[in-house]
């Protein structure tokens, strides 16, 4: 009896940043889908449905605020759990996050196995969404 491998998408325009995470977290077990930007993000979360999504705020196309919203409004994702990731000094407020499923905003620069730690909090936290997804 094997548990379903958690799957999270990571979406950055910022490459190395998508390369590190993704690393990390494919070290810790977890199967890891990326994406350059908004639009390909919310596509990649649609087809795919993954368990936790971790954005950059500044992407072109679609911001991670923006896209965020289109998934929570999206019956696939409408439950799916968001970090956001946001430049040193860029604050969200409680109206800008309104309407999405951002759970935590962490700051960059940021060290991967802090957020390593705090996505498998986050993960614990969180009730399995396979059935919902099949």
């Amino acid at each position: 009896m094997s548990e379903r491998q958690a799957c999270i998408l990571v979406i950055d325009d910022e490459v190395h940043i998508t390369r590190v995470v993704s690393l990390k977290l494919r070290n810790a077990g977890y199967a890891v889908l990326t994406a350059a930007d908004g639009e390909e993000g919310y596509e990649q979360a649609v087809q795919h449905t993954p368990d936790l999504i971790i954005t950059d705020l500044q992407m072109p196309y679609l911001t991670g605020i923006e896209m965020a919203r289109k998934l929570r409004g999206h019956r696939a994702t409408s439950r799916t759990p968001v970090i956001m990731l946001t430049a040193r000094g860029f604050g969200l407020t409680q109206e800008d996050i309104a309407g999405t499923n951002i759970i935590e905003m962490i700051s960059k620069p940021f060290g991967p196995s802090a957020l390593l730690d705090r996505v498998n909090q986050l993960l614990e936290d969180t009730p399995s969404r396979g059935a919902d997804a099949a």
